[in-house]
């Protein structure tokens, strides 16, 4: 079963296989001549997505193409030489130009997910029996595309985190003059309304007290977003420790995400070559 469907995986992989660095099959200065071939970095890549898909092992997904140890090691590379990061970039920046992101519109929140395993950025979750989870304060546009993350141990609330995660946007460029930033109860708090004003922004934060309905507001974008992102299972239960890996894991599915809303929503309005013979 694929992970993903091929009209999704092919761009993905045309991107992707740009930003890497050119290989030799073999490796040139073997004494003997004879070193194996080199895995395909397209194997990888399907691996990777299978991976961040399913949630599944390292071992379980090995197979006769490649060792569970071959995608650790080409993972831990294409970290160190910044792939990911610079491939959801790539997304953000086409997504821009194609659609245009809501700038203007900002919503932040946090979300807790399982972590099993601990690691850096783990900690005991309240919401489940102090067993150890990972919370992520992530940040989307008006649409919900999602524009970065900041991760902490479950125990952290989320208001401390509003301070790093806004300082994200200075990665997006020129922002428009007037930001309204969309916040739930868990900010209300003078501390948080001073932080937007020294940053001048506009913040539409829920009242403690008050039925959500009633003060209902674009928040649920980011809300949203965060159920895309638990539809990877590898990033709704993580099993990684070390932090640099976990965000590689959600540069990957924010591009997946970004890739899928730019296909879905320019299908309607452009034209090229590998467009879907119906909209997805």
């Amino acid at each position: 079963m694929p992970a993903l469907p091929s009209w999704l995986t092919e761009p993905l992989w045309d991107q992707f296989a740009v930003l890497l660095p050119a290989r030799p099959e073999y490796q040139p200065d073997h004494p003997l001549g004879c070193h194996r071939r080199r895995i395909s970095d397209r194997i990888i890549f399907d691996k990777m997505l299978q991976l961040l898909r399913f949630g599944c092992s390292y071992q379980a997904i090995a197979d006769t193409t490649c060792s569970a140890t071959t995608i650790r090691n080409r993972r831990v590379e294409w970290i160190r030489l910044g792939v990911f990061a610079e491939f959801k970039q790539i997304a953000l920046d086409s997504y821009d130009r194609t659609v245009g992101l809501v700038l203007g519109q900002i919503a932040v929140d946090g979300s807790i997910t399982k972590a099993p395993g601990g690691g850096e950025v783990a900690g005991r979750s309240p919401v489940d029996r102090g067993k150890q989870g990972l919370k992520r304060s992530g940040m989307t546009d008006g649409y919900g595309i999602p524009l970065g993350r900041v991760l902490a141990g479950a125990n952290r609330h989320d208001s401390p985190l509003l301070a790093p995660t806004l300082d994200l946007l200075d990665d997006l460029g020129p922002l428009p003059q007037d930001i309204t930033v969309h916040l739930d109860v868990g900010y209300d708090s003078g501390k948080t309304r001073a932080l937007l004003t020294e940053r001048g922004l506009y913040g539409r934060i829920a009242h403690k007290g008050e039925k959500a309905p009633i003060q209902a507001s674009q928040r649920w974008h980011v809300e949203r977003t965060h159920a895309w992102q638990n539809a990877f299972q590898r990033l709704a239960r993580c099993y990684e420790r070390r932090a640099t890996v976990i965000h590689a894991f959600f540069d990957l599915a924010d591009t997946v995400i970004t890739v899928r809303s730019l296909i879905r929503r320019a299908w309607t309005t452009h034209r090229w070559d590998e467009r879907p013979h119906r909209r997805p």
